[in-house]
């Protein structure tokens, strides 16, 4: 039972937001759903009265009112505009300050922060979640919560940290409720994921879990057969090596996965000390 709300002073609003936020409720939602993805009623036109006998009918120069026009969003030139603005950008702070002003994805409506990346842009491993959470959201940092410990402590297991490497998501904010991105909304995003390891160039490449793998590697197999292998990663300049893993959220619920993706990490440490890291 939630607590009774029978006095609203501000000690028992704020009592009853602490519920909410205990109970897992983070974000407002209204009576009806609203779906973002689907262009505005357009308003009727105003007609000109009928002629009437008798009367006279208005001037043909007499100004006429015109429906008003409204531009139903355009997908395609939504996703033509991402690419141009990706392609177009210089460095990854340019990118970031692209990203900050794209308004082309309606997932920006409900965010809270732009959720760019967070480590060392010039580290050897670049990794690529999905998308941001609730604590990411609130902080505007990738993989801070639950499942960013996890990756903080698989990071320490072969030797590095967030100062050694690059962390980013193929879409950067996030969907509400936590719900999976749409193919649409990732489409959209993911000309900028892809500038953004262009710009960042790390020897390596981990896509963590499935959603980030089928993105970024072209590929419909599952996480579990494709884990632990290594494939390229063009991006126009040179390839890269790209591995797919386990993704942290993922073994917060199947822990004895752990053992798969600690392999992958001894994988990355080799390749790394292969290569002078």
């Amino acid at each position: 039972m939630y607590p009774a709300l029978s006095d609203p002073t501000a000690r028992s609003i704020a009592t009853l937001l602490e519920w909410y936020a205990a109970s897992g409720v983070d974000i407002a939602l209204e009576e009806e759903a609203i779906d973002r993805l689907v262009a505005p009623p357009v308003a009727a036109p105003v007609l000109a009265p009928a002629e009437i006998p008798g009367q006279s009918a208005p001037a043909a120069n007499s100004p006429s009112i015109a429906a008003p026009q409204i531009a139903a969003p355009d997908g395609g030139e939504a996703s033509r505009a991402a690419r141009e603005i990706a392609r177009t950008a210089p460095t990854l702070e340019a990118l970031r300050a692209a990203l900050e002003a794209f308004d082309g994805c309606s997932l920006k409506l409900t965010a809270k922060s732009l959720v760019f990346a967070n480590g060392n842009p010039a580290g050897r491993v670049m990794f690529v979640g999905e998308a941001p959470g609730r604590e990411e959201d609130l902080q505007g940092l990738p993989f801070v919560g639950r499942s960013g410990q996890l990756l903080d402590r698989m990071l320490a297991s072969i030797g590095l940290t967030r100062d050694d490497v690059y962390i980013a998501n193929v879409v950067p904010w996030r969907p509400p409720g936590n719900r999976t991105p749409t193919p649409e909304e990732t489409a959209l995003c993911r000309p900028f994921i892809e500038r953004q390891i262009e710009l960042a160039d790390p020897d390596f490449l981990i896509c963590l879990g499935g959603a980030s793998a089928k993105e970024l590697l072209g590929t419909t197999e599952g996480i579990l057969r494709l884990r632990g292998q290594w494939h390229d990663f063009e991006t126009g300049r040179r390839r890269i090596r790209a591995m797919a893993t386990l993704h942290p959220a993922y073994l917060l619920r199947q822990p004895l996965q752990k053992r798969l993706v600690w392999r992958d990490l001894l994988t990355l440490r080799a390749a790394l000390d292969e290569t002078g890291a």
